[in-house]
């Protein structure tokens, strides 16, 4: 296991050394800040101290340089827009985005794995059809429609809930959450159920699948065959067997709705990572840009490193593989 954990630490950091040059050389070649920074009637002595104190008059390769090593000292820069260090911008909107993205991805799993285990058990029910139905709206209608349609009929023709905003926050250990006040629920609602869908709709067909699968093997035919309930071994069997699988889908998609809920969150204005992501692709704002992209890549390293580490507590043959 150490030299399992050595050797996926030096496959990241190989990883993350890449995608800073491609996604600091990509960043790079999108516009031009000073259009942002500098009006129009700024006089040329005012454009040449703006350039100088940001540091855009350096070559590309010593503001790569610079960079990299602020960024092993934890500065990630400051923002053009916000004129405020990049680490507090995002830190003020990560609650909101995680709330939402945890609500949304945990609530997938939860109602998907059971619905998907009844529609691989009973695959000819009206029920089953019912669900794969809900999975293959989850899969084929844009997010971006769904919430639109959410909006018009929740919150226009209805008006049960907010169209937008987060509402009322509480504060815990210094940091303001919505998920604590009815209020913050009420807009939490309609976000959460339009970023959870199509998770929904994966989770439910890979459960349905990897339960099928195993309600047809000669293990489940044994068990019956010794007058143990569907009911065990639909939790003591099938649960167990396909939870690696789903461990590893919901680790990525965990990953993928942390680092892509830009529409949800801009749709809905949640006042989020995404949205700020979005605001600072639309000025320019370069360093937001590159911080973003930078935690979204080690995001993706470290949770695919703790994928592969459930892979092992949950599978004990790869424990014993690795021993061997």
């Amino acid at each position: 296991m150490p030299g399992f954990l050595l050797q996926r630490l030096m496959q990241a950091i190989v990883i993350m050394a890449v995608m800073s040059v491609i996604v600091f050389a990509g960043i790079y070649a999108i516009g031009n800040p000073l259009e942002v920074l500098i009006p129009p009637e700024a006089t040329q002595d005012v454009r040449e101290a703006t350039i100088a104190r940001f540091g855009l008059d350096k070559p590309i390769y010593e503001q790569y340089f610079y960079y990299i090593v602020n960024l092993f000292q934890g500065d990630l820069g400051r923002s053009y827009v916000y004129n405020e260090p990049v680490v507090s911008l995002i830190l003020g909107r990560l609650p909101a985005t995680l709330e939402l993205v945890l609500t949304a991805v945990i609530g997938a799993l939860v109602l998907g794995v059971p619905l998907g285990m009844w529609a691989g058990y009973k695959p000819d029910a009206i029920s089953s059809r019912l669900i794969m139905a809900i999975s293959i709206l989850g899969f084929s209608v844009p997010t971006f429609w769904i919430g639109l349609i959410l909006i018009l009929t929740f919150a226009v023709n209805l008006g049960w809930l907010p169209s937008g905003g987060r509402g009322d926050t509480v504060e815990v250990f210094g940091v303001a959450w919505s998920i604590f006040t009815l209020d913050g629920w009420s807009h939490l609602v309609l976000p959460a159920i339009n970023l959870a869908l199509f998770k929904l709709a994966i989770m439910i067909r890979l459960a349905r699948a990897g339960t099928r699968e195993i309600m047809l093997s000669d293990t489940v035919k044994f068990a019956r065959a010794a007058g143990i309930s569907d009911g065990t071994i639909m939790r003591r069997h099938v649960l167990k067997l396909i939870a690696i699988p789903i461990a590893t889908v919901f680790g990525l998609e965990l990953a993928s709705t942390l680092a892509f809920a830009v529409v949800t969150e801009t749709i809905f204005s949640w006042p989020g990572v995404g949205k700020l992501i979005i605001d600072s692709i639309k000025n320019l704002d370069r360093p937001v840009m590159m911080a973003y992209l930078i935690l979204t890549a080690g995001l993706f390293v470290t949770i695919n490193l703790l994928v592969d580490l459930v892979y092992a507590m949950l599978d004990p043959r790869l424990r014993r593989g690795r021993r061997a």
